[in-house]
C-alpha cells in the first residue's frame, strides 16, 4: 500500500483535507504533515521528513507546497511523486516581507484572535467569500494553531526554487484554480516549465481553498495523476 503525505497550507491543518480524507485514503494510507513547530522552511522539511514513512508520495497545499519542493529536493530517494496544490516557487517579495514584519509586530502585543474576516474571504471564490461555513472551519483552523504558529509561520520566508527544480525527476502534479486571490495560474505555469516530468491541470470556478471548495475534482485529478504515473 503506498503512503501519501499530506502538508496543510498557512495556519491550516490536517482538517483541511477533511472533505478528501475518505477518498483520499482509498488510494493509500495518509500522514500528516505538522508545519507549525519550526521557522524556515528547510526546518519544516525536515521535520515532516523525521516523522514521514521511508517513501511516499507527497502532496503539498499553499504554503506546504514550498515546503514539498524542499523536502523532493532534499531527499528524492524518498518521494515517489510530487503534488503541488495551489502554490508557487517564488520568492517572498519586498513588499509581502514589509506587511509580514507588520503583522509580526502587531500579534507580538496583541491577544491572538484568529485571521482577519478579509485574509479568510480572500482565499475563497469570489461568490463563496460569504459562506458562513467555510469561513467558521477555516477560523478554527487558525484558533487551533494560535499565537505561537501563527509567528513561527510569519517569520518563516520563502526562497525561489525556481532554478532547482528541474533537477526534480519524479512524476509532479500542478493544480492551481482560476479564481485564487492568493497564488495565481501564472505561478503555476512557471513551475510547469521548469519541472520536466509535470502536469499542469486548472480546476475552475475556484478560489484557493481548493480542497474544501472543490475536493470531488481535485480528488478526481489526483487519482487519475497516480494511476497514470504509475505510482
Amino acid at each position: 500500500m503506498r503512503n501519501l503525505v499530506l502538508l496543510p497550507g498557512f495556519m491550516l491543518n490536517a482538517h483541511l483535507w477533511d472533505d478528501m480524507q475518505a477518498d483520499l485514503s482509498t488510494l493509500g494510507t495518509l500522514n500528516f504533515g505538522d508545519l507549525g513547530q519550526d521557522i524556515g522552511i528547510q526546518a519544516m522539511a525536515d521535520a515532516v521528513l523525521r516523522q514521514a514513512p521511508e517513501r511516499f508520495v507527497l502532496f503539498g497545499f499553499s504554503m506546504g507546497g514550498f515546503v514539498a519542493q524542499a523536502i523532493a529536493l532534499k531527499t528524492p530517494e524518498r518521494v515517489l511523486g510530487l503534488g503541488l496544490l495551489n502554490t508557487s516557487s517564488r520568492p517572498q517579495t519586498e513588499r509581502e516581507s514589509a506587511g509580514t514584519l507588520a503583522q509580526i509586530e502587531l500579534a507580538q502585543r496583541t491577544p491572538f484572535k484568529g485571521l482577519t474576516s478579509r485574509a479568510l474571504a480572500s482565499s475563497l471564490h469570489p461568490a463563496r467569500s460569504t459562506d458562513r461555513a467555510l469561513l467558521d472551519r477555516l477560523q478554527a483552523m487558525a484558533l487551533a494553531n494560535g499565537k505561537e504558529v501563527f509567528l513561527r509561520q510569519l517569520q518563516t520566508l520563502r526562497d525561489s526554487n525556481a532554478e532547482d527544480l528541474q533537477r526534480l525527476q519524479c512524476p509532479v502534479l500542478i493544480v492551481s484554480s482560476d479564481e485564487d486571490k492568493l497564488r495565481s495560474v501564472e505561478e503555476s505555469e512557471e513551475m510547469a516549465r521548469q519541472i520536466p516530468q509535470s502536469r499542469l491541470e486548472i480546476i475552475g470556478d475556484c478560489g484557493h481553498m481548493t480542497p474544501m471548495e472543490k475536493p470531488q475534482e481535485l480528488f478526481r485529478i489526483i487519482s487519475d495523476w497516480i494511476v497514470q504515473s504509475g505510482l
